[in-house]
């Protein structure tokens, strides 16, 4: 991997980052994106820093393969620097930048200026969205965003729904439930991007699983401005402090009959484009409005085979070796509850 030194994006520095969208038309290439952070190196001693450390306003992307790790990261900026953002893929391909702080960094009681207890100040209130297929220079927008008046801070989230909204909730930099300024925040906000208010495409027939390389039909209903459509695969994720785990959206192959009514979809190729387990698929004009989208099952919905061999050799190869220290008794037999023999009740 080139050097990262650009930005600074490792907890409390806590940059967003996302997949980008896995294309036939980029021949599923992954490419990551990491933005917001802060502008202080991680190696500067905590005590000099303060919840008015600017945070960045650089974005950097980085195509996983051997040509795109030799060109390196190709930087941009956002309008606005965060530390702490949100990362969230639409299934338009488009990425909801949200959340997060102008200043400071994550985490609470432990540096200059704290507001309370929060490192962090100066909320960034309005979302920014991102179009990874536009030209450079035009990727970044606010035009019609709303703004919100809620601090998304340290320990805040923002997810994808099924019915294309983003769920906002959270915040609490605090070490216990406060009111303060930045209190412990229990409201939670929808975020309704521009497709919400214009006519939808609907469809029925998902079959409840899908397997790699499968052909399946569906049924669909277009709005009459539309011309076309995309079918977007899409794993929700799961967030924790900014980093959306499993969040990915790969485009299927698909085909529209004649009279656009019947959508022919490809299901993934392999499982390591879309590994197994749920998924959320949603239609998607040419207009970049989406339907709802619907449940189903890529592949057996098990867990990946393990290669043992490849373990093995790893672990042999490795330097590092690790001796869980002792705990104390449990009312189990041993000294170790690793090792420990918890009777099974009989009754």
């Amino acid at each position: 991997m080139p050097s990262s030194h650009l930005f600074t994006k490792s907890s409390p520095f806590s940059a967003g980052a996302t997949l980008l969208p896995l294309t036939p038309e980029n021949n599923y290439t992954p490419e990551v994106m990491i933005c917001g952070g802060s502008t202080v190196s991680d190696s500067v001693s905590p005590s000099t820093i303060s919840s008015q450390t600017p945070a960045s306003a650089q974005c950097s992307r980085l195509v996983l393969n051997a040509a795109g790790i030799a060109a390196g990261w190709q930087v941009e900026r956002m309008p606005q620097a965060r530390v702490m953002p949100e990362m969230v893929l639409l299934p338009d391909g488009r990425i909801v930048i949200v959340n997060g702080a102008q200043t400071g960094v994550a985490g609470y009681g432990n540096v200059a200026n704290r507001v309370g207890q929060s490192n962090a100040d100066n909320p960034a209130f309005t979302p920014v969205v991102y179009d990874p297929s536009a030209e450079a220079g035009s990727r970044f927008s606010s035009a019609g965003i709303p703004t919100t008046n809620i601090a998304r801070i340290y320990h805040s989230t923002a997810s994808l729904t099924p019915n294309g909204t983003i769920m906002l909730a959270g915040s609490n930099p605090n070490d216990d439930v406060t009111t303060t300024k930045y209190p412990t925040e229990y409201r939670m906000e929808f975020y309704s991007p521009p497709y919400m208010a214009r006519p939808r495409p609907t469809y029925t027939g998902l079959p409840a699983t899908v397997n790699y390389g499968e052909e399946f039909t569906l049924n669909v209903n277009l709005p009459s401005s539309a011309t076309n459509v995309s079918v977007s695969l899409m794993d929700l994720g799961f967030a924790t402090h900014g980093v959306h785990m499993d969040q990915r959206l790969l485009k299927l192959v698909s085909s529209l009959s004649d009279d656009g009514t019947v959508l022919t979809v490809t299901g993934p190729p392999t499982a390591r484009l879309y590994p197994p387990g749920p998924a959320y698929l949603y239609v998607v004009t040419d207009e970049g409005v989406p339907s709802f989208g619907h449940k189903t099952i890529i592949g057996t919905g098990g867990s990946p085979p393990v290669d043992g061999d490849a373990a093995a050799n790893m672990l042999k190869a490795s330097v590092a070796s690790f001796v869980a220290p002792p705990l104390p008794p449990t009312e189990g037999e041993g000294s170790n509850v690793a090792t420990a023999v918890i009777p099974v009740s009989s009754s």
